[in-house]
């Protein structure tokens, strides 16, 4: 799991996981937990030196949300304002093509398939040709990749969520390492 230093308004340095960010504002000093909604976890100090336990409560919870709840992913969930056709996202089309030596053309949607960690696959559903393309072949290729897609983000999402749950196990490692706690062996997480 990713992890940045940060330096308090009373000089304390914290090592502080992503999805915690701090918060001093005025009268509030706190880590805020950003993962499932939002939470303070507020200092209850005006000197910074109940941070340190707020961070540990802020992890904590943090933890047990990356255990229970999916993990965020970044794919986009609604069509981009500039997109002309009224296709789901990541479907392209109908694109019109010719084959080399051939003299008739075909037509085929376009999916755009996620892949965590790797870029993304673009693959093409067959319509039909000039002679053979009609409103129900069109229906039913984008059925196809509808579901193609719908699968995509599924096993996208899965990934992106047992990175996060391993990354949250490691951490967790980590932190009971240096607290000279031996760590118990890691619970098998819903994959």
């Amino acid at each position: 799991m990713k992890v940045r230093d940060i330096t308090i308004f009373s000089g304390q340095r914290f090592t502080v996981p992503q999805g915690i960010q701090r918060i001093d504002h005025r009268a509030t000093h706190g880590w805020q937990l950003r993962y499932g909604g939002t939470k303070l976890f507020s200092d209850h100090t005006p000197d910074g030196s109940g941070a340190q336990a707020a961070l540990e409560a802020a992890t904590s919870e943090l933890l047990k949300r990356i255990a229970r709840l999916p993990a965020p992913t970044r794919l986009q969930r609604g069509p981009s304002e500039n997109k002309t056709s009224d296709l789901p996202v990541g479907i392209f089309g109908p694109v019109v093509r010719q084959r080399r030596g051939s003299k008739v053309r075909y037509a085929s949607l376009s999916v755009l398939v996620p892949r965590y960690g790797d870029v993304p696959l673009r693959k093409s559903v067959y319509i039909g040709s000039e002679n053979t393309y009609t409103a129900e072949r069109y229906s039913a290729a984008l059925e196809k990749a509808i579901e193609m897609r719908r699968r995509a983000e599924l096993a996208y999402q899965k990934a992106t969520t047992r990175a996060k749950r391993l990354a949250s196990e490691a951490l967790l490692q980590q932190s009971k390492a240096a607290k000279g706690v031996k760590a118990p062996k890691a619970a098998k997480t819903a994959r």
